[in-house]
């Protein structure tokens, strides 16, 4: 069985509470990543991915450098444990209709799973 833990990112890419869509979008520019974790009080409060700047800000033409990242969020964060299998992943992204999900270890958000993630090449028998 192929784990959540062997395909997951493991770059946790956080920006804080109160910065801007377009920061945000800088910011997995930068980083090469299509989601980041917003932070509050030294805790994951939400999630933004490239298609919730596109969707909630750029497509409802509102002002990318004022939005904050908190206003747009999917929050909570819809996560499972790492040691958990990838089609028990693929299911939870279908039923809660998200292409990003925490990867949890002891409760803790250590990683991201995306759904490109999902399609790396395994071999039919490890499923």
């Amino acid at each position: 069985m192929v784990t959540v833990s062997e395909l997951m990112t493991k770059k946790l890419v956080t920006v804080p509470a109160g910065t801007s869509a377009a920061d945000a979008a800088r910011v997995m520019n930068e980083r090469h990543v299509g989601s980041v974790f917003i932070e509050q009080n030294d805790r994951v409060v939400g999630i933004v991915t490239e298609s919730d700047i596109v969707r909630k800000v750029v497509g409802e033409n509102r002002p990318v450098h004022f939005v904050p990242v908190e206003s747009i969020m999917s929050s909570p964060v819809i996560s499972l444990d790492e040691r958990r299998s990838i089609t028990e992943a693929a299911d939870l992204m279908q039923h809660h209709h998200t292409r990003h999900l925490g990867v949890l270890k002891s409760g803790a958000i250590v990683g991201v799973l995306s759904v490109r993630d999902l399609l790396q090449p395994v071999s039919v028998d490890e499923f």
